[in-house]
């Protein structure tokens, strides 16, 4: 259902890494290392509503210690990326002074160069699994089924919890070990 769609890269993400929504979206190029192949987690941007107004924050922070992490790129999730790059710089071409080059470097932004706002991807999420007639399921989990998929090809339940980012085994077993394939 996603391929092709402007959110398709980072749901890809999303589903592969287990991320939260903010970090995915926190993603900035200088984040993958495509030679060594691996991915930082290490940046959240968040919505907050105030006076009336939403605005977006955007942190050089996780949302706990543990939560920043390095992992493998997968291969597959690799040649999305890459896809992704050439056409953010399609879109700068396209697009020229109408560009908003202020999040050139988030990986996550739309045809315009505007950083992609939580709401937009949880309703884009929402609103596509509903054109296909897909089950309803939240955008965070994506990163249950993540887990959940971890779990059921017997990867060990610590080294599910580095990968989801807990800072404690027990909240990983707490909300997994009850998982049945």
């Amino acid at each position: 259902a996603f391929d092709g769609h402007q959110l398709q890269a980072l749901v890809y993400t999303t589903l592969y890494y287990g991320l939260r929504r903010s970090e995915v979206l926190g993603l900035r190029w200088s984040a993958i290392d495509f030679d060594a192949e691996t991915i930082s987690i290490k940046h959240i941007v968040t919505e907050v509503h105030l006076d009336g107004k939403t605005q977006l924050v955007i942190e050089d922070r996780a949302k706990t210690k543990s939560s920043i992490r390095t992992l493998p790129l997968i291969a597959d999730l690799k040649e999305h990326l890459l896809k992704h790059k050439e056409q953010q710089k399609v879109n700068k071409q396209l697009c020229g002074s109408s560009y908003n080059h202020k999040y050139d470097e988030y990986i996550f932004v739309d045809a315009l160069g505007n950083l992609y706002r939580p709401g937009y991807v949880t309703g884009g999420f929402r609103n596509l699994l509903k054109k296909h007639n897909m089950t309803h399921i939240r955008f965070h989990d994506l990163r249950h089924s993540c887990a959940s998929l971890l779990l059921a090809h017997d990867v060990p339940m610590k080294l599910i919890q580095e990968w989801l980012g807990h800072s404690d085994i027990s909240t990983t077993a707490n909300i997994y070990s009850h998982t049945d394939y």
